[in-house]
């Protein structure tokens, strides 16, 4: 399975402009820039998106991990905090930081500690942070 997102960028870093569109269309043509990265002016930002993708395909997992015991829960509240950070080589992406808040009934607190870190673990985005990347680029001339 293979999902797609396209990034269009217009002008120099500080003052161009992108937008940015997913296959399903929940993106459309949204906005982002330096100002929306660094600003917080209203529109979204890598970051923002790698938390949210890391929150929901946690949460997910975790929900899995919690059907092998045959338990469901209530509800399954995650908050990711990523941190963007300069170092010597530039920004960098130091950390993911889940917080859950979990209702659920009959298990036990063990049980469900296990099955968090193995949804931590193995939800393929807390693999792709530590993932090889690989890339094809190719250059047009106008």
């Amino acid at each position: 399975m293979k999902r797609k997102a396209t990034a269009e960028w217009r002008g120099d870093l500080k003052t161009g402009k992108g937008t940015l569109t997913t296959e399903s269309g929940v993106l459309d043509n949204a906005r982002y820039s330096f100002t929306t990265r660094f600003e917080g002016e209203k529109g979204t930002n890598p970051e923002e998106l790698v938390a949210a993708a890391h929150a929901g395909c946690f949460t997910m997992a975790l929900s899995a991990e919690l059907g092998k015991a045959n338990v469901v829960a209530e509800s399954l509240r995650t908050t990711a905090v990523v941190s963007l950070e300069k170092d010597a080589d530039g920004w960098s992406i130091t950390e993911s930081q889940l917080d859950l808040v979990a209702r659920i009934r009959g298990v036990s607190a063990a049980a469900f500690q296990a099955a968090a870190d193995s949804a931590k673990a193995n939800c393929p985005l807390s693999k792709l942070l530590k993932a090889k990347i690989t890339l094809t680029a190719r250059l047009e001339t106008p």
